[in-house]
């Protein structure tokens, strides 16, 4: 019968890595949670001057709708509209939901036809619609 030895510097070496890789998938699990919040980078974006130029709100629908080009900022809230028909907003901070909010009722204001089209795609069976309107009507004055 053939023992290995394995050398004693070796072996901590070893445990060593093990207790750093150990050290490391803690961290990683403990991470404090960020809220699960979208990058605020868009909370100072001016939504009054996209609600009263009918052009550019008509511009921001087509995106949002995928039926027209997009700026980095409209491809940016067409990520939010999904969460925001469904869950209102929920990953979204206080400035955000306002935002998506005021966007949104202004689409449903001033261009029905396009608010129904976004309807349509991110809410088919309508089984959001209630907690939409308490959305918009909260957040969206």
């Amino acid at each position: 019968m053939k023992f290995c030895i394995i050398h004693p510097i070796t072996i901590s070496r070893i445990i060593m890595k093990l207790v750093i890789i150990l050290a490391l998938v803690a961290v990683a699990v403990a991470r404090p949670d960020d809220g699960g919040t979208y990058d605020s980078k868009y909370d100072n974006f001016n939504v009054d001057e996209l609600v009263g130029n009918a052009r550019l709100l008509k511009s921001y629908a087509h995106c949002f709708l995928d039926d027209g080009k997009c700026t980095p900022e409209g491809n940016d809230f067409k990520k939010w509209i999904p969460e925001a028909t469904t869950t209102s907003c929920g990953k979204c901070s206080e400035k955000q939901k306002a935002l998506v909010a005021k966007t949104i009722q202004a689409i449903k204001d001033k261009l029905p036809a396009e608010y129904e089209a976004l309807i349509k795609k991110h809410d088919p069976e309508n089984k959001h619609q209630g907690k939409l309107q308490e959305f918009l009507q909260k957040y969206s004055h």
